[in-house]
């Protein structure tokens, strides 16, 4: 598309004619905060594109179309979207900022020439910040910094634009890299300025920082096609959908190509349609070249994450950037519950293998492999947020399926066994300081940083074994009486830390079939804390609670008040029992030991022993 450079400094280089900027949005996003924050990220997507005129003022969340991510906030799968702004052409892909989620950041960094780091003025730079940043830098992207939330009343600008300055010197990979824009603002208000103490009233400097900062595209190899695919979709009618960027050539709408990844070239087929990103629509065009964003359909055979699209007769496979290994790893198997069949649609291992193996054509981070039984498969993700997110979604979609307790996955380095360990940050008020120093301490957790602020509070970094933080999150939670903070991110693989003491308490397990009782459970929460309610179906073998103590106990949930002709003095006594404790998914793959299955239905979550007779457990 033709541009008017009248209208910017001459100063800058001059950009070729139909040049696209294209921009990605990093940023710490977190969603497993043990208080929840939130950056703002997907917001500010929301005012770009308003202000840009590309979508209608007072949109929310527009990007985040997910069920999942609406419900809880987060952002879990890349999406791109493009803006108009003059005269020029801007691509954003909104990523997730969560390392969990760190496939998704990898395969989509690619696709762009530049970021924006995205760090909130109070919460400062966190564990995210960091796995984002080293990715972006590693592929020598031009960054810009966004400071958020400077209307906050604890922002602590100087501070948060200090630690950001320090992060780069660690993680720049080029001297010029540590030169970038520096931007204030807030997401939620809509405006950006380069000095806090002045309040504007648009992201018009934003703005103006893309457009100066960002590189306009360059061919890589002029003359050639090379589009390389980063996401997949597909439609009941024009079939599979590939999502990536021209990085050479163009290419037109009947034009034949062929798919290349590695050393595999596929048949030639022709693009039947091309699509381009504009705000939530994809517009339908005829022809596409190097630096655009684009869908296309036409395929005739299945094409992987990864593929590049080529001319025929020249297949030149683009450079894709390896996704990091997965680090944590369940068992999905089939529901062989007494209540096996009585929720759900898709029961059997084949259902639950064809589920998977759809998965990985999207999910880059997972893995599937068989183990000894038919029934069975090891799924392994990046981290226990990333595997609860596949599994819910099985969930909805009507699945019954057990998980097992999550482990984390060794490494065998130059002869040593070592595990992952995460970079956890914490920050709590000062009087509980010491019994979260000591929990961690019990974790295997090393302090590496320590700062007091002025407000009561401190914030304490560690390195602490994966496997330590399993459980953790309810302790942390009791220990801070909720006012804690904790977040963390994937750090590397060090060597084995030793023994982690788990859960310290004992299930209180069924040891009859039959409806629960309130008459029952009256006795029963004396021994600890319920996980359910007067009237609910339970089969021997399914835990029904905590116990108080470390040990498992086998209860009789089921028991009924004998009746007598004597009425009793005082005619029975109302029965009060405390709510239950509700146990969601992240909390129960947080909760199960390794002898224990959760059981995942449509309507239920419940949480069984692997083997249900009270008699072969002895």
């Amino acid at each position: 598309m033709a541009m008017d450079l009248k209208e910017y400094p001459q100063s800058r280089a001059p950009l070729a004619p139909s040049t696209v900027h294209l921009l990605t949005l990093i940023m710490l996003h977190y969603h497993q905060h043990y208080r929840y924050a939130d950056h703002g990220k997907t917001t500010l997507v929301d005012k770009l594109l308003s202000q840009s005129g590309t979508i209608a003022a007072g949109s929310d969340r527009v990007m985040d179309s997910n069920d999942l991510e609406r419900e809880r906030g987060i952002t879990i799968l890349a999406k791109n979207t493009g803006i108009k702004y003059g005269d020029f052409s801007i691509n954003i892909v909104d990523t997730p900022g969560h390392s969990d989620f760190g496939g998704e950041v990898e395969r989509t960094l690619q696709m762009v020439e530049g970021f924006l780091l995205l760090v909130d003025a109070a919460e400062g730079v966190l564990p995210g910040t960091r796995f984002v940043l080293h990715k972006a830098l590693q592929l020598n992207l031009k960054p810009i910094v966004f400071i958020n939330k400077i209307d906050r009343k604890d922002a602590d600008v100087v501070r948060t634009e200090g630690l950001i300055n320090d992060l780069f010197l660690e993680l720049a990979q080029r001297e010029d890299q540590l030169v970038f824009p520096i931007l204030y603002g807030s997401s939620r208000l809509g405006f950006a300025t380069d000095d806090p103490a002045v309040v504007t009233n648009s992201l018009k400097l934003l703005f103006d920082a893309i457009i100066e900062s960002i590189p306009a595209p360059v061919e890589k190899n002029p003359g050639s096609l090379q589009m390389l695919t980063t996401a997949l979709d597909s439609s009941d009618f024009l079939g599979l959908i590939a999502i990536g960027r021209v990085f050479s050539g163009s290419m037109k709408v009947g034009q034949q190509i062929i798919c290349c990844k590695d050393d595999v070239v596929g048949k030639p087929t022709k693009i039947t349609k091309i699509y381009k990103f504009l705000g939530l629509q994809r517009i339908e065009s005829d022809t596409a070249e190097y630096g655009d964003i684009i869908a296309m359909t036409g395929f005739n055979e299945p094409v992987a994450i990864g593929t590049t699209i080529c001319d025929v007769g020249n297949p030149l496979p683009y450079p894709y950037v390896k996704i990091d290994e997965p680090t944590m790893s369940v068992n999905v198997s089939v529901n062989d519950s007494p209540f096996s069949g009585k929720e759900g649609k898709f029961l059997t291992s084949r259902q639950i293998k064809d589920r998977l193996e759809k998965e990985l054509k999207t999910n880059v981070a997972l893995r599937v492999e068989p183990t000894d039984s038919t029934d069975s498969f090891k799924v392994s993700g990046r981290g226990q947020l990333h595997l609860s997110i596949l599994i819910e979604n099985m969930r909805r979609e009507g699945f019954e399926i057990q998980v097992s307790a999550p482990q984390v996955i060794y490494k065998a380095i130059d002869g040593v066994k070592c595990e992952p360990i995460e970079y956890l940050v914490v920050e709590v008020p000062t009087e509980y300081q010491g019994v979260v120093m000591e929990s961690l301490g019990k974790k295997k957790a090393e302090m590496k940083n320590m700062e007091i602020y002025d407000n009561g509070r401190v914030r304490i970094e560690f390195e602490v074994p994966s496997r330590g933080l399993l459980g953790f999150r309810g302790q942390f939670l009791t220990d801070t009486r909720g006012s804690g903070i904790a977040t963390f991110s994937f750090h590397g693989y060090q060597p084995y830390k030793g023994d982690i003491i788990m859960r310290t308490k004992g299930a209180l397990v069924s040891m009859e079939n039959g409806q629960i009782t309130g008459y029952a459970l009256d006795t029963l929460q004396e021994r600890g804390t319920l996980f359910v309610s007067p009237g609910d179906k339970v089969y021997e073998g399914m835990i029904i609670g905590e116990n108080s103590r470390d040990n498992d106990m086998d209860v009789n949930p089921c028991k009924q008040k004998k009746l007598t002709n004597m009425r009793a003095s005082g005619s029975d006594e109302m029965i009060k029992i405390e709510p239950p404790r509700i146990m969601g998914l992240e909390t129960c793959l947080e909760w199960i030991m390794p002898d224990e299955l959760i059981e995942i239905t449509p309507d239920s979550i419940r949480l069984r022993k692997k083997v249900l007779r009270a008699t072969l457990r002895k």
